[in-house]
């Protein structure tokens, strides 16, 4: 009877606290808010919302909780043929954008213009030194080009990004794709504008349509 089930993917999301010329991360907002959110609206079929994690905004001091937080993604499935259906979804700030961003990818590098929460500050440095220089790109596997057609088409200010910039939003992805790569799941990271932009409502809403599409292109 279990083969006949319906697939289903379970999607992880993180968001991000305050930093340093952010002193209201609207992620930090949306993902502590998502699940009644959708519990209300109703899932979209096939979809379930494994966990709702914030993250410091910090690279090198706060590796080990994310790592944590990556992990238990996987512990808490049980058996190895739904692993493949987990996917990791970041939610990140950029606070000059107009719109939201889908990002393709991100750089081994860690350049910081300001220091992190935990008061680092890296410059020209190899996120993950065993994988080769500051050039090196991780791409996600999910189609980005897709998923931001989609959620224009709904009305969505939305593009797609190869820049997710070189501070905490990209450290965090660079580990989240290669985590992904190990583990044969997907990861993929969004940048948010601040709420003075485009308004909470707005944002929860689009949040929810990224949820629906993933589960559209799961099935």
């Amino acid at each position: 009877m279990g083969s006949e089930a319906p697939p289903v993917v379970t999607v992880h999301i993180t968001g991000f606290k305050k930093f340093h010329g952010v002193s209201e991360n609207p992620t930090e907002t949306i993902v502590n808010n998502l699940k009644g959110y959708m519990e209300k609206k109703g899932l979209p079929k096939g979809l379930v919302i494994g966990s709702c994690s914030i993250l410091e905004t910090a690279g090198e001091g706060a590796v080990a909780s994310l790592y944590k937080i990556l992990d238990s993604a996987l512990s808490s499935h049980d058996s190895s043929s739904s692993v493949d259906r987990v996917i990791w979804l970041h939610f990140g700030v950029n606070s000059g954008a107009t719109r939201f961003a889908i990002e393709n990818q991100a750089v081994n590098e860690a350049t910081f213009r300001c220091p992190d929460e935990l008061g680092w500050k890296p410059q020209r440095v190899p996120i993950i030194p065993l994988d080769g220089g500051i050039s090196r790109i991780r791409e996600t596997s999910l189609p980005t080009n897709e998923i931001a057609k989609v959620l224009s088409g709904m009305g969505y200010s939305v593009m797609t990004s190869d820049d997710a910039g070189r501070f905490v939003c990209n450290y965090v992805y660079y580990h989240s794709l290669r985590f992904a790569e190990q583990h044969g799941i997907k990861s993929l990271f969004v940048h948010f504008p601040l709420f003075l932009t485009i308004n909470e409502d707005t944002q929860m809403r689009f949040a929810a349509s990224l949820l629906e599409v993933i589960a559209s292109l799961q099935q």
